[in-house]
């Protein structure tokens, strides 16, 4: 987080990058338009979903059918994930598929942009820095094949809000586009999520989480976005670390 802007957004300096931990998602034609959630719970009224909302944007550009929506949420939400912003990628992408409706990447990340600065990211789902309040984007060199990725969501749960209005802005020590072309074991000391300071002492559950990950052996262990999920990276994971880490949500795979 550099700096606070007058308008009480926050610039800020952070690295998007994939996972292989996806929701399903499916349409298809019916008599009206239905949302039909399944996994994991999802909170609020079902109108106000992303995907029903990015389905309201592209009618405002083409006439789409009613559509029975099919949604399998494997993404914990309140994570930091970006679960909701995939979602909304991931329909707008495949609505313009499917009705061969001729959006280019960047009309459709403009589009998604307005429920989300996140959400653009997701349309093409590469490695990205993001500046500005998280909408100015720009590739980056960041390949992490043959590491492996530890998961876990703990309980907790942040506000966003409540995170964003402790934090202190200060620019970084290290910039973090050099920092992230150093060795992914020197990242502990080089690369840091200033939501941290601010979110950890209020949650020692995650702080302890943090730590766990790495006496279990990860090079790097960090959270992500404003929380609560922690995410640590591993050469090799150990033998039942999802037992370790029960009752949280656990997900592990390789990069």
């Amino acid at each position: 987080m550099t700096e606070r802007r007058a308008d009480g957004y926050h610039n800020l300096q952070t690295v998007f990058y994939p996972i292989p931990l996806t929701d399903t998602l499916s349409i298809e034609e019916g008599e009206k338009d239905e949302l039909l959630l399944s996994g994991i719970p999802v909170a609020g009224e079902l109108t106000d979903n992303l995907v029903c909302r990015v389905l309201n944007l592209v009618r405002q550009h083409h006439p789409v059918p009613p559509l029975r929506i099919r949604l399998e949420k494997n993404i914990p939400s309140g994570a930091g994930l970006g679960g909701g912003s995939s979602d909304a990628a991931a329909m707008m992408n495949l609505l313009n598929d499917t009705y061969n409706l001729h959006f280019t990447d960047k009309e459709m990340e403009d589009m998604v942009s307005t429920l989300g600065a996140d959400c653009a990211f997701f349309i093409k789902s590469r490695p990205t820095m993001a500046e500005g309040i998280g909408n100015i984007f720009s590739p980056v060199q960041l390949d992490l094949a043959g590491w492996k990725i530890v998961l876990v969501k703990p309980d907790d749960f942040v506000s966003t809000k409540e995170a964003y209005s402790m934090v202190k802005p200060a620019m970084p020590q290290h910039d973090l586009r050099e920092a992230i072309q150093h060795p992914v074991e020197e990242w502990k000391d080089l690369i840091f999520n200033d939501f941290e300071n601010s979110v950890l002492p209020l949650h020692p559950n995650i702080a302890r989480i943090k730590q766990q990950l790495y006496d279990l052996g990860a090079a790097y262990a960090c959270m992500s976005g404003s929380g609560s999920s922690v995410f640590g990276l591993f050469r090799q994971i150990p033998e039942g670390i999802k037992e370790k880490f029960a009752p949280h949500f656990c997900h592990q795979s390789s990069l």
